[in-house]
């Protein structure tokens, strides 16, 4: 059982995902800084805020001792606008690289495969005509 579960993780599918799952994660990180950083920003200067940190405020809250707004209630649409653009831009890439791959599938696809040659068939027939010559 053991042996088994070894061929099954060490199987070239199961690794690839697994190394694309960690690239996944650290390009999503990737994407995130130049949302955060660059994207929102720019788009931040046509609202006079951080693009982040637009909210419709629902209910006023109250500020503490410490400075804390407590009890407001806000539709956070600046952090829902940020993540649909960052599942964007990966979307975009993913959809990119699979196009890519899949167009270098179809060029190893349509590579001639080499001549095979006569066949046995061919060359016994040859055999046959020399031995009656």
């Amino acid at each position: 059982m053991l042996k088994e579960f070894k061929d099954f993780a060490m199987k070239g599918n199961l690794v690839d995902i697994a190394v694309g799952f960690v690239m996944g994660a650290a390009f999503n990180k990737v994407v995130a800084s130049f949302t955060g950083g660059i994207v929102s920003p720019l788009i931040g200067l046509i609202f006079n805020a951080d693009f982040k940190d637009l909210k419709y405020i629902i209910t006023e809250g109250t500020v503490n001792e410490a400075g804390e707004t407590v009890g407001e209630v806000a539709v956070l649409y600046g952090e829902f606008l940020t993540n649909v653009i960052d599942f964007i831009i990966v979307a975009f890439v993913m959809f990119m690289i699979v196009k890519g791959v899949n167009k270098m599938k179809k060029k190893e696809e349509e590579a001639p495969a080499p001549d095979p040659g006569p066949s046995e068939k061919d060359l016994l027939m040859e055999i046959r005509d020399a031995l009656k010559k």
